[in-house]
């Protein structure tokens, strides 16, 4: 897949700045972890990139190709899974497969042989095949989650997008969740970008790093760049006791 090229956006929602001129470029295969603080920007970001939301300015192009609208090659893990909970875990993976195909079987719900390979694939990949038949009403949070990230990767994106993904998770089940994405996106060479609040698991699970404050780009490098004056900045500038209880929150 062409890289991704980020230029220039902004998005204006009447007088609020919520994205002002962010550029950057994601080559294929990056996983990549957006940090900021709430109203940063990084949800208004993710929804430009996947097509639900038009920039007031700038563009994102996959290769020479300018992205609008909203396109089936693009996966959303989402912080709420919205499953169907009276669904089983693979029939909820399963119905990724609609978004390529057309209307009619859409409303049918007809899947053909490859989409059910797929599902199952997909569901051995975040580790809950042997879960497959589980009415995912019955499942705890962090394995609802993971059938939210198998369902994203039957739809085989060229991208893969996590807003929050594990914002409600214990730590335990977050840790989880990051690892089975993580390795989903090493094993598909997906390109993914995640939102997360939560810097000591980012650091864990991130390859680079793109911070956001007040809707701007504030830092853009890997895990060695990534120190605590770079998030000091990311988070609260100048202010100090913020500033030590996150250094002690991440140590």
């Amino acid at each position: 897949m062409p890289a991704i090229n980020v230029e220039n956006l902004t998005k204006r929602y009447g007088d609020t700045v919520a994205l002002e001129d962010a550029s950057f470029t994601i080559p294929e295969g990056e996983f990549v972890v957006l940090l900021g603080p709430s109203g940063a920007g990084k949800s208004t970001l993710l929804r430009i990139l996947n097509g639900l939301t038009e920039p007031t300015e700038g563009g994102v192009y996959m290769g020479d190709r300018k992205l609008s609208g909203r396109r089936s090659d693009i996966g959303m893990v989402f912080q709420m899974h919205y499953l169907v909970e009276s669904m089983s875990a693979y029939k909820n993976a399963l119905t990724g497969a609609l978004s390529r195909e057309d209307l009619v079987r859409s409303l049918l719900t007809w899947y053909d042989t490859p989409d059910k390979v797929n599902a199952l694939e997909a569901l051995d990949t975040v580790g809950l095949l042997d879960e497959a038949q589980q009415r995912a009403g019955s499942m705890s949070g962090g394995q609802k989650q993971r059938v939210g990230i198998a369902r994203a990767l039957v739809q085989q994106p060229d991208l893969m997008l996590a807003d929050e993904p594990v914002a409600s998770l214990d730590p335990k089940a977050a840790e989880e969740v990051m690892g089975y994405m993580r390795d989903a996106a090493k094993e598909r060479t997906l390109t993914t970008i995640a939102s997360l609040h939560q810097v000591g698991l980012a650091r864990e699970f991130g390859e680079r790093y793109i911070g956001l404050r007040d809707g701007r780009v504030v830092f853009d490098g890997g895990k060695d760049d990534l120190t605590m004056d770079v998030v000091d900045e990311i988070y609260y500038e100048d202010d100090e006791e913020a500033s030590a209880a996150t250094q002690e929150a991440i140590q």
